[in-house]
């Protein structure tokens, strides 16, 4: 059987405190959006209980250490799960803050549950995927949330960008999530994102902020010029998703982007 483990988009993100395990406590709104990859499982004939098949984007991690087969190891030490090959077509950008990886274990574990029948509950899948990273869980549901905790507390929002034009841009660059939050000072928001995003989209500009612009814009300033670009092209909305490094603009109509962007990752969802 084949999925197609979509990317999100962080409408905002705050980090709001320091725990003691070392984590961080946040708010941001997860949005799904049709940046896709493909993955597929067949049953093997080999005596290996699997084979990892990976092409598009080169990824440098040992397969071992790949979300997907963590998410089939987490599954398989809990049911019986036959030889498998697995193929794996990357699309999403890496190091980009769109939750490809995570994607691919959520939708890597909805898959093996609906291919054998396992019976796991949408809520038990939860479980499962917050064992494997905190974005985990969202794609699981797929829906708009409203994110907190480590980004595992969830719960739903009524958000439809559809009459948005989206533009995402992602340049050469992978920005290390765990070096970007070691640039945060945590402080508590004025507003929260849940109540931000029920306001025109037109208002976000002054009232929606990433945490994480400000010092990822100020080591890489290419990424902050992709951004003042989607704004001179016309965005509503422009921001950068999660810790880096792809930016995306919300536009009322298609923009021109001819001459905009030709070295770097763009992908468009109308």
């Amino acid at each position: 059987m084949i999925s197609f483990p979509n990317a999100k988009i962080n409408l905002g993100l705050r980090i709001v405190s320091k725990r003691a395990d070392g984590y961080h406590n946040l708010e941001t709104v997860f949005y799904p959006i049709g940046l896709k990859d493909a993955l597929e499982i067949i049953p093997s004939g080999s005596n290996e209980k699997y084979r990892f098949f990976l092409s598009g984007t080169p990824l440098d991690a040992h397969k071992d250490e790949n979300l997907v087969i963590k998410a089939l190891k987490r599954i398989s030490g809990e049911k019986e799960i036959p030889p498998l090959d697995i193929h794996l077509l990357k699309k999403i950008p890496t190091g980009a803050g769109l939750g490809g990886g995570s994607s691919d274990a959520a939708f890597m574990l909805k898959l093996l549950n609906e291919t054998f029948s396992l019976n796991y509950s949408e809520a038990e899948l939860i479980r499962l995927a917050a064992t494997l990273g905190a974005d985990c869980p969202f794609f699981i549901q797929n829906k708009p949330a409203f994110a907190t905790g480590i980004g595992d507390c969830l719960e739903a929002v009524e958000l439809n960008l559809d009459s948005f034009f989206i533009v995402l841009v992602k340049p050469d660059i992978a920005v290390s999530t765990k070096e970007a939050y070691a640039l945060i000072t945590p402080r508590q928001p004025r507003s929260s994102l849940k109540e931000i995003i029920g306001r025109p989209v037109s208002e976000w500009r002054e009232t929606m902020k990433n945490d994480f612009e400000e010092p990822v814009f100020k080591k890489h300033p290419e990424i902050a010029d992709i951004k003042k670009q989607l704004y001179s092209l016309g965005a509503s909305y422009a921001s950068m998703s999660g810790s880096g490094s792809a930016v995306f603009g919300l536009f009322d109509k298609k923009p021109d982007l001819a001459g905009h962007f030709a070295h770097h990752f763009v992908w468009t969802e109308e």
